[in-house]
């Protein structure tokens, strides 16, 4: 028997494709969402870091559930190491317009008419978020402030969030990226959840899988949090691996001495 049915889940737990209705609100989730709300409000850069695994994604991804496609224009990317070219090709796209041409300048051009069109003519803000930002090339990162600069740089189109690893900060820290940084409002780092709120998150997590029993005891709980820092990631492969370990031995509760089995079998 797997451990999804010893235990009577409906679907499995800690899994990392989770319905964004079904996650629990922890509180980088709220100050991610704060910088963002404040980053339209004014228009500027906030960035958003943490260390691998720490919900970075995900809180980004929350985030940007709540606003209305009506009011905002939310433009997605990923992070990677193409030309720049590459980059405002991803960006034409994103806002919407299909562009294959290789001419830098046109590519800007063409991504600044739509943007202008989107907020004064469809009176829609505009958002764009670069996730695992680490990963772009120093030259791109050093020239993503020419995409917020509109009529000399007295509008403020289009809000930026660069969200990753503390290569983000890195990079911002190189004389190239002064001007990017100089617009930079707003930030927040991401770290471990504690304790308290570890048990919260284990119950929550198996409560939307279909079983409303606390499954975890105190002291799997702190070995979890103890073994992870409080890093989702890490804390989610320690509790699968304890549910596994448990319905093994056909116990119902996850003890401390299942979790220190499954830690076994992470690299470290």
């Amino acid at each position: 028997m797997n451990f999804k049915t010893f235990f009577g889940f409906k679907k499995m737990p800690f899994d990392n494709d989770i319905l964004l209705d079904d996650l629990i609100k922890l509180p980088g989730m709220t100050m991610a969402k704060e910088r963002v709300d404040y980053i339209l409000a004014c228009g500027g850069v906030a960035v958003l870091t943490g260390e691998l695994g720490s919900g970075k994604s995900t809180s980004l991804r929350w985030s940007l559930s709540q606003y209305h496609p009506n009011q905002y224009k939310i433009i997605n990317l990923v992070g990677h190491g193409g030309t720049s070219i590459d980059f405002y090709r991803q960006l034409c796209w994103g806002i919407g317009i299909d562009i294959f041409g290789i001419s830098r300048s046109l590519l800007i051009k063409n991504f600044k008419t739509a943007a202008r069109d989107i907020v004064q003519a469809k009176k829609q803000k505009i958002l764009l978020a670069i996730d695992e930002a680490q990963l772009l090339r120093s030259d791109v990162f050093a020239e993503l402030h020419t995409i917020t600069q509109f009529d000399h740089d007295s509008k403020n189109f289009v809000s930026v969030v660069l969200s990753g690893q503390s290569g983000v900060l890195d990079k911002l820290s190189l004389r190239g990226s002064a001007p990017l940084a100089s617009r930079v409002i707003a930030k927040v780092h991401l770290s471990g959840i504690n304790r308290d709120q570890m048990q919260e998150y284990l119950n929550h997590h198996t409560k939307i899988c279909g079983n409303k029993v606390s499954l975890f005891a105190d002291n799997a709980t702190t070995a979890i949090q103890q073994g992870s820092a409080g890093i989702l990631r890490k804390a989610n492969s320690l509790a699968r691996g304890g549910l596994i370990a448990a319905a093994a031995e056909k116990q119902e509760m996850v003890s401390a001495e299942h979790i220190r089995i499954a830690a076994s079998e992470l690299v470290t």
